[in-house]
């Protein structure tokens, strides 16, 4: 089955009549099983309308929305468990961490999964593999507190990887983080696309990493454009 996630024609629109908003005025995108795309534009463009509506988090008017090959949303959900699906297909990395303070990093990863239904043995197997690859393993015992703002950010990524979903949306993942750290957050969203052949969004006012993208989609006033970066192949839409 081919991955990845596609979305055609999407509206969304908030009020009826003269008091309506047309945040989003008919987006189109694809983003290949193992890319990584970036998704920026200035404040009220539409960037987290999109970025909600992506991820089952709001409902659009109209349009439709397809993650592999299922059609997931075509002018109403497709989907019966909108929550099962945001679970299980979607990863989320967001601007804070949002670490269970509680929980050590291990249980963290592997919560998404003994979720839904793993044995815990094998959830905690699946996170320490995750953590091992993010170079993280060795904080695997520690509390959120105990880690640095880097490292925090590792935890998150290992988090919304963990169940090999599909598609990841990371809103404004390196915000908090210096160039150097976010250029390293960066190398490791591409390596972890590669590896899991996922399908990365990643929404973004960080100057510093806007070069490392090979595609960008351009949002303004509801409508996207496509700009074709570099030298390395790109998935056109």
């Amino acid at each position: 089955m081919a991955d990845g996630i596609r979305i055609e024609n999407l509206v969304k629109t908030y009020g009826e009549g003269e008091t309506a908003v047309h945040a989003l005025r008919g987006v189109d995108m694809y983003v290949a099983p193992g890319e990584v795309v970036g998704l920026i534009g200035p404040s009220g463009s539409g960037k987290s309308t999109l970025l909600k509506c992506l991820g089952a988090v709001i409902e659009p008017t109209s349009g439709r929305m397809t993650i592999g090959e299922e059609r997931i949303y075509d002018d109403g959900w497709k989907i019966p468990d909108l929550r099962a699906l945001r679970r299980d297909r979607i990863g989320f990395v967001f601007q804070a961490p949002y670490l269970i303070p509680f929980l050590d990093v291990t249980d963290n990863v592997a919560l998404l999964p003994m979720l839904a239904g793993v044995a815990n043995a094998e959830a905690r197997a699946r996170a320490r593999q995750l953590l091992m690859a993010l170079d993280v393993v060795h904080r695997a015992k520690a509390m959120p507190s105990q880690l640095s703002g880097g490292e925090q950010q590792r935890v998150a990524i290992a988090r919304a990887l963990v169940s090999e979903p599909p598609v990841v949306l990371a809103d404004e993942p390196t915000a908090p983080l210096d160039g150097e750290r976010a250029l390293a957050v960066i190398r490791i969203l591409n390596d972890m696309a590669a590896r899991f052949r996922t399908a990365i969004i990643i929404v973004t006012h960080d100057e510093k990493i806007i070069p490392t993208f090979k595609r960008l989609y351009h949002i303004r006033d509801g409508r996207t454009h496509e700009e074709i970066r570099g030298d390395g192949p790109a998935a056109g839409a």
